[in-house]
């Protein structure tokens, strides 16, 4: 979808284009933390390689553009986002709203267990929606180069630890199963984030714990 996208932009003469890839575009192995100069030093993890090479093609796309047309795109990479408004069907939510959902309607339903995928031991950084949605600003208006550019929190943690925390924040006091039939994933995530920081002035503003209330609470107020 985004290359007809990107094209059509540049047909019709937008200004400025900002793509967004993810932070699934980077090999499984990466030193940690994720610098934007290891993007190609390897494939990516494989439960999402598929996607994450798609997105590494419109940051070619957008390169390719510059080069040959002139054209002003730019290519940003969000680590995982969360916050109020999140997507929380069991079927195809992402881990942070996938275990509110779990907590909450664990307590609700009186269960006295959760069943989570893997074992808890890979790290994942989260950056809230509210300062994802600053970062974008901040490079549509401050950032003109081809160079990817990583938009997260610095902030790591692992699976075992973020379940313990939600589990605490919502006051699930039941048990934690972990099944290590479902694969964990890429091993760590934690990006380094000081390019958006010299380039447009970007850097997260939200602790992780009160992003994580704030979702609680809409989940609360208008989950299902």
């Amino acid at each position: 979808m985004g290359a007809p996208l990107l094209h059509e932009s540049w047909v019709a003469g937008v200004e400025k284009f900002v793509a967004l890839g993810t932070i699934c575009c980077y090999p499984k192995f990466t030193p940690v933390p994720f610098r934007e100069e290891n993007l190609w030093d390897g494939y990516p993890e494989e439960t999402n390689a598929p996607y994450g090479m798609a997105k590494k093609m419109l940051l070619v796309q957008s390169q390719a553009y510059r080069q040959q047309y002139g054209f002003n795109s730019i290519f940003l990479m969000p680590v995982n986002l969360y916050g109020p408004g999140d997507n929380f069907d069991p079927a195809s939510s992402h881990v942070i709203p996938a275990l509110i959902k779990k907590c909450v309607d664990a307590k609700r339903n009186g269960d006295d267990h959760i069943v989570v995928w893997g074992d808890g031991s890979p790290t994942r950084e989260f950056l809230y929606v509210e300062d994802a949605a600053e970062g974008i600003l901040f490079a549509a208006e401050r950032y003109n180069a081809s160079e990817p550019v990583n938009l997260g929190s610095a902030f790591e943690i692992s699976i075992k630890d973020l379940v313990e925390k939600i589990a605490r924040l919502t006051e699930f006091e039941g048990k934690i199963v972990w099944d290590t039939t479902k694969p964990n994933g890429q091993p760590r995530r934690k990006l380094d984030t000081r390019r958006a920081k010299e380039r447009f002035g970007f850097k997260a503003g939200t602790t992780f714990e009160d992003g994580l209330k704030k979702a609680i609470e809409w989940y609360l107020s208008y989950g299902r």
